[in-house]
């Protein structure tokens, strides 16, 4: 079993990044515990999602509102959408093969990356 504090010190570090640049689960948590803990690809997408069932950003996204940086007419509907896709998603996530998932995974977050570094 791994220690509680690893996985304590991983939610800190992505708790920061989620605040700073508003990232997390996806960029942060999804490689640290498939590279740093071992997880497989569908476990580690799974924990993650599993840790968004509770309000995990509602103090950051109040600090971002009471600084006039939310939109609330598009998190609502982007979370009614979020709630539909993440169970579209997950349904189809779990019958693709790990190998397949993890490039697909890795290939987004390359082509994401060299958008918002190269391009405008």
């Amino acid at each position: 079993m791994i220690n509680a504090g690893l996985f304590l010190v991983l939610g800190l570090a992505a708790g920061v990044f989620s605040g700073i640049l508003g990232l997390g689960g996806g960029v942060v948590i999804v490689p640290a515990l498939v590279l740093g803990f071992g997880f497989s690809q569908h476990l580690a997408q799974g924990t993650t999602l599993a840790l968004l069932v509770p309000p995990i950003g509602l103090l950051a996204a109040w600090t971002y509102y009471r600084h006039g940086h939310v939109n609330l007419y598009a998190a609502l509907w982007i979370c009614l959408g979020f709630v539909f896709g993440g169970l579209l998603g997950a349904r189809l996530a779990i019958t693709v093969p790990e190998l397949f998932l993890r490039r697909a995974f890795g290939g987004l977050l390359l082509l994401l990356s060299v958008r918002m570094i190269f391009f405008k």
